[in-house]
């Protein structure tokens, strides 16, 4: 799954400030490397939870075509591969990221990597209680690749986060401060940011 990130999320002065007052820190000498562990966190936040964990624009590419395959007619059949031509599919293709907030848009990649956007009419999207996103294309015409655009995030922006989740990744960020001069080898995130998270994670099975 190819995925990238549009517009990613801000993290705001408070952030920051936050976190300086977790260090005991009053000068802005530091101010771009403890934003740019505040950034870090966030994305360790990102992986362990299998969360976006503020909303940001994000685009993923599904292959094509995802649409329903139909049994192949009598003329066809002696030509047709079994069982992929045959195959009877749901044609639902989900997203990796979640929780979608709203699909923004859709556009057909053809094999040059040129791309066209795609009506509400070739396409049908789902978005679940839980978050996950699901795309069908029912007419692909002749497109090898769809790029998916998508809003996705559990809170708004730094001060909607839930508490022990902000709290973590400010945690996280400072315990990499202070191993900074260090050659620490401990298991990131630690014991007591993962204690902070796990309520939040996603599990998935293999």
């Amino acid at each position: 799954m190819m995925r990238i990130i549009v517009t990613p999320a801000v993290l705001p002065p408070a952030a920051l400030a936050e976190l300086k007052d977790w260090l005991g820190i009053t000068s802005t000498a530091d101010d771009a490397s403890l934003s740019a562990l505040l950034a870090t966190a966030l994305d360790v936040c990102t992986d362990f939870i299998g969360l976006m964990p503020i909303a940001c624009t994000l685009e993923e590419n599904v292959p094509l075509p995802t649409d329903r395959r139909p049994i192949p007619a009598p003329a066809d059949w002696q030509v047709r591969d079994y069982p992929g031509d045959w195959a009877m599919t749901p044609g639902w293709h989900g997203l990796a990221t979640k929780p979608v907030i709203a699909i923004a848009s859709v556009q057909g990649i053809a094999a040059d990597n040129s791309r066209t956007a795609l009506t509400t009419t070739q396409y049908q999207t789902r978005i679940e209680a839980d978050g996950s996103a699901r795309i069908r294309v029912s007419d692909p015409a002749g497109f090898t690749r769809a790029a998916v655009r998508f809003a996705a995030g559990l809170a708004a922006d730094w001060g909607s986060l839930p508490m022990p989740i902000r709290h973590g990744i400010m945690r996280l960020a400072a315990h990499q401060y202070r191993s900074r001069d260090t050659n620490s080898t401990d298991a990131l995130p630690p014991a007591s940011v993962t204690a902070l998270w796990r309520p939040w994670r996603q599990m998935h099975l293999a």
